[in-house]
């Protein structure tokens, strides 16, 4: 069975993290997209130590999505070069993946009702 995977990545705002997980979400890249605000970093930046208030982001998602999900996020994302970061999974509840593998499924299209 195919493993779960945890993208970590950081915002501006919620706003912001919260749009771009709605938009993976409705793509079927991830599950689930939790916004954590509140965060301060300190971090070094085209060799400037520099400071900032962002949001954490973290997503729910299967190991097979991986690049997909770096792809659509760098499409999205407001910094130059956003922070992804993958967090294996090395154990898990089984309805927890279960519900992950099922909400990152590719739909199969539906037949037309006959009649």
């Amino acid at each position: 069975m195919e493993r779960p995977l945890l993208v970590y990545t950081t915002f501006p705002d919620a706003e912001v993290a919260l749009a771009v997980g709605e938009a993976l979400v409705r793509l079927r890249l991830a599950a689930c997209v939790n916004v954590l605000p509140g965060m301060a970093s300190v971090y070094a930046w085209k060799g400037h130590v520099e400071r900032a208030d962002e949001v954490v982001a973290l997503i729910k998602t299967r190991e097979s999505l991986a690049d997909a999900v770096n792809a659509a996020l760098k499409r999205r994302h407001p910094y130059e070069t956003p922070i992804i970061l993958h967090l294996p999974v090395a154990g898990a509840d089984p309805d927890t993946v279960a519900w992950i593998l099922s909400e990152t499924a590719t739909q199969e299209p539906q037949a037309p009702p006959s009649g």
